[in-house]
């Protein structure tokens, strides 16, 4: 995970397109800036950052079911519950179902939970949706592919243009 850079993912750990389902792993750093502010002397991971690790993930996922033809963007958190401070160095697990998509609208359903916490519970749940669109800059959907191909997602892309709708 590298906060400074909103890379918020290490690795998909599985996933199955058929299920419409992604499973990623991501370590928060022992060090950051963030934790500099949030909090003095008791860091921990704000939680629209956790959010926004379940949409990154979301998205890796909404992007392999369509071959990387379209960019999806966060539209709406729709709910969102932090259930546990995460903690620098935690690693975390986060998981990604899609529940919809229709006329350019996706839906997932989205949860992180912390290894090795003695919580049952999880650390947050999300359910987020998104706009899928063109890709809005040059070069921009080549570099989500070599992001992607970084961490693992399948990458089985559209050629440029294909798709593009």
């Amino acid at each position: 995970m590298n906060l400074e850079y909103f890379q918020m993912v290490d690795r998909v750990e599985a996933i199955d397109l058929e299920r419409r389902a992604i499973r990623c792993l991501a370590q928060v750093p022992e060090r950051s800036t963030i934790f500099e502010g949030h909090f003095p002397g008791y860091p921990v991971m704000p939680g629209t950052l956790l959010v926004e690790a379940v949409a990154q993930v979301g998205g890796f996922l909404l992007m392999a079911l369509d071959g990387y033809s379209r960019m999806p963007v966060l539209t709406q958190v729709v709910k969102a519950r932090i259930r546990e401070a995460v903690e620098p160095g935690a690693v975390l697990t986060i998981e990604a179902e899609v529940q919809q998509v229709s006329s350019g609208i996706s839906a997932i359903d989205g949860r992180i939970s912390v290894a090795g916490s003695e919580s049952r519970t999880r650390a947050a749940e999300c359910e987020i949706r998104y706009r899928t669109m063109p890709f809005p800059a040059p070069g921009l959907r080549e570099l989500v592919i070599a992001r992607a191909r970084e961490i693992g997602a399948p990458v089985t892309a559209a050629g440029p243009g294909e798709g593009q709708r």
